[in-house]
């Protein structure tokens, strides 16, 4: 069982949703203690959970030094069953808001507030690096030609616009923290292409809002030229499986 209680972050202010930001970290010591103080810094007004995804380094502890609340997965799961570690948490403490924000320092979190505001009238929002056409963050390749597509086919499904489907930089109101403590995937991809997929066919209102993201800031990648390399079939193939896929009851 993972350990409970309250986020050492400052109380969100009565004229603001509470909202909780989940970081989801796999040995980011090097990365961690900058990107808190920054969020802190930034949005002081936001609570903050740690998700030590079994890291064999010091994150969960320069997390607590950093004054976050961490819990502490026994084993490496991954980031879906670590954002859903997250999300339950979040249910649990009635959170109005959740969002996911990386632990490298990727998403800024000068974008937070614009999240938060755009959530007010939808279920999910998706933080996009390429809408508007402006961004600093490129991609190229496999990888670029599989967003491509499926920017496309999402774009078609929910009628309205989306640039990148794979963006972790996302934030759920109640409604959408239900659906993904009951449905969120496990596997490879599955936190981002395959949950919006199944959100979106299931009837949440799901939108994009551009965002600021940046390379990280230091640790190591969770995917390698492997996993970059295959990209393209599994990203195409996951899109098909969770647009069929059923939620989960409660």
């Amino acid at each position: 069982s993972c350990p409970m209680g309250s986020p050492t972050s400052p109380l969100t202010p009565r004229t603001y949703p509470r909202t909780l930001v989940i970081m989801p970290a796999w040995n980011e010591e090097e990365a961690l203690p900058a990107t808190i103080a920054e969020l802190q810094e930034t949005v002081p007004y936001v609570d903050l959970v740690v998700v030590n995804d079994g890291s064999t380094d010091n994150t969960s502890a320069v997390a607590r030094e950093a004054g976050a609340f961490v819990i502490d997965l026994p084993y490496n799961m991954g980031v879906g069953a670590a954002m859903r570690t997250g999300y339950k948490y979040a249910q649990r403490m009635g959170y109005d808001y959740a969002m996911q924000v990386d632990s490298d320092g990727q998403h800024h979190p000068e974008s937070i507030p614009s999240l938060i505001e755009a959530v007010e009238d939808y279920d999910i929002v998706i933080g996009s690096r390429f809408a508007d056409g402006a961004t600093d963050y490129e991609v190229s390749g496999p990888r670029k030609w599989a967003m491509g597509l499926l920017s496309f086919l999402f774009t078609r499904a929910a009628g309205t616009p989306f640039t990148d489907v794979t963006s972790g930089f996302k934030i759920a109101n109640r409604r959408g923290i239900d659906f993904y403590c009951r449905n969120l995937p496990a596997e490879y991809l599955g936190d981002t292409i395959d949950i919006t997929a199944m959100a979106i066919s299931n009837g949440l209102k799901v939108r994009q809002v551009p965002v600021h993201m940046r390379e990280r800031q230091g640790g190591t990648p969770s995917s390698g030229p492997l996993k970059s390399a295959v990209y393209l079939v599994r990203s195409l193939f996951a899109y098909g499986i969770s647009v069929s896929r059923r939620p989960e009851e409660k």
